[in-house]
Order: structure tokens, then sequence, then C-alpha cells
């Protein structure tokens, strides 16, 4: 008896079992196909909802519920407006502070080597409203996590091309500034947060947000005198924020070791673009 006769023979011996396997997988495939329709379909009638009462516009975020206790804003919608009268400066003091200003910034570089001179609290809280990292063995910690990341980026994760591209800056997964600097600043955005109801809060900007706050950070940094290094390193966001205890909401962005330079620092010589480079008058 060849292969194809003992399978039909075996078919034709257990035909009821084998009928009944049919119809069991065909009553389920029927039913998931139905209940995906009916998901489809109810998807389709909230839209159709939703855009109802929004003058015939579809809703594009599914959490758009149309709930009066959901459609809660994140703040009282009687907050009051004060009014904002910033000094009044004449036009020449204006023309100088900016200059001032420029002159200031312009000075700005990133430091790979720290000198290892303490920085006063009182500085630290004036630069930022916010935890900042002094203890050694925290900062030593948070080191050997970074190179342990940075090694895998070096090594695999990163291109060979980022890697070549970092060369002249001479830098590579040891990260000696975590630890010699006086005191590391984390930066960390929330996507989220809470209400006071339980219900989850959405911070629709976090990314430009955060991006700014850290350019006010930066230009307060070198206003005082002090120098920082603007670092992102990969792969470390889980594992600091769990050593910093963070909540999950959080991600860091940016790691900013903040001090004095070393009387040794070096940075690279770099030219800084002309203002016609970066701006277009219309």
């Amino acid at each position: 008896m060849n292969f194809i006769s003992l399978v039909v023979w075996t078919l034709e011996s257990n035909c009821f079992i084998v009928y009944t396997v049919m119809i069991v997988l065909f009553v389920a495939f029927t039913m998931f196909h139905k209940n995906r329709l009916e998901e489809n379909q109810n998807r389709i009638g909230l839209k159709k909802k939703f855009a109802n009462n929004n003058g015939g516009r579809e809703r594009e975020h599914h959490d758009d519920e149309d709930d009066p206790d959901f459609l809660v804003p994140a703040f009282p919608e009687d907050t009051p407006h004060i009014p904002y009268k910033p000094p009044k400066r004449p036009m020449e003091d204006v023309l100088r502070r900016s200059l001032d200003y420029y002159e200031l910034m312009a000075k700005r570089r990133t430091v790979r080597k720290f000198s290892t001179e303490p920085i006063p609290q009182e500085v630290l809280d004036n630069i930022v409203k916010t935890a900042v990292v002094q203890d050694p063995s925290t900062k030593e910690a948070i080191r050997g996590i970074v190179e342990e990341e940075e090694e895998q980026n070096y090594a695999r994760r990163m291109s060979r091309q980022w890697v070549t591209d970092l060369k002249p800056f001479a830098t590579n997964h040891i990260k000696p500034y975590l630890s010699e600097a006086p005191a590391l600043i984390l930066v960390f955005r929330q996507s989220y947060s809470w209400r006071a109801d339980g219900k989850k809060k959405m911070h629709y900007y976090n990314e430009i947000s955060v991006a700014i706050a850290a350019g006010f950070l930066l230009a307060a940094i070198q206003y005082c005198g002090l120098v920082a290094l603007t670092s992102t390193p990969l792969n470390c966001n889980a594992r600091l924020r769990d050593l910093l205890s963070r909540p999950a909401n959080e991600r860091l962005e940016l790691l900013l070791p903040v001090g004095r330079p070393h009387e040794e620092a070096t940075v690279p010589d770099l030219i800084r673009k002309d203002l016609h480079e970066i701006m277009f008058n219309v």
C-alpha cells in the first residue's frame, strides 16, 4: 500500500472524526472573522459619531472618547490670566544686551575634561530647580551603565560612518567625565502624567518643550561661568531610570556633566557658521 492509498484508507476509516474536526475548525474560523468584522464596524461607527460631532471631520486620535468624565482639560477652564509686563528697555540697551548675549553664548563649548572642584548647591539650585546628582557612588554607577551600553553602541549598534564621524571629537565608550564632573544633571521628559481621578493626562509637546528648556538650561550654565557636555547616551534610558527610581512615564533625553573646565581641557578648533549660512531674510 503506497502513501496515497494509506491516506485515503485512513480518511475513509475515520470519516466521522475528520468531519468533526473540519466542522470545529470552520465554526472557529467563522466566529473569529465575525468578531473582527464587528470590531471594524464598531470602529467605523465610532468614527462617524465623532465626525458628526466635529463638523463632519473624523478624529485622528482613538482616545478622544465622547465621555464628559474623559474630556476634562489638564488645567481648569477658568484658569485666570494675569497681566505680563516685562521691562521696556531703550532700543540702545536692547542692541547692547543682544550683543553681550551673543558674545557670551558664542564662547560656549562642549567640554569632556572637568575639574573636580565642587559647585555650591546654591548655584545648582539657581540654574535648575530639579534633582542634581552629586553623590560619587551614584555618579560611578551612572558611568558604569553608560560605558557598558556605549561599548555595545560603538562596537555594533552604531554604523561605521557614525563612528568615523565622531573621531575628530576624540570620543569613545570610555566616559571619565561622568565621575570627574562635580555634578550631573539628567533631563527626563514626561510624555504623560496622571490626573487626580486616575486618568492619563497627555503632554502633547513634551519633546519640543524639553528641547526649549534644555536650551535655557545650557544658557544658564554658560552665564554662570560653568561648562557642560551635552550627552545623549544611547540605550541607557531604562537602566538609568531604574537606578534613580524614576517613574515609567519618564524618558531620559539629556545627561549633562556640569562644572569648571579642567586646566588641561581642550576643544576641537571649529569655525562657527556665518550668519548668512543660518539665517534667511525675506
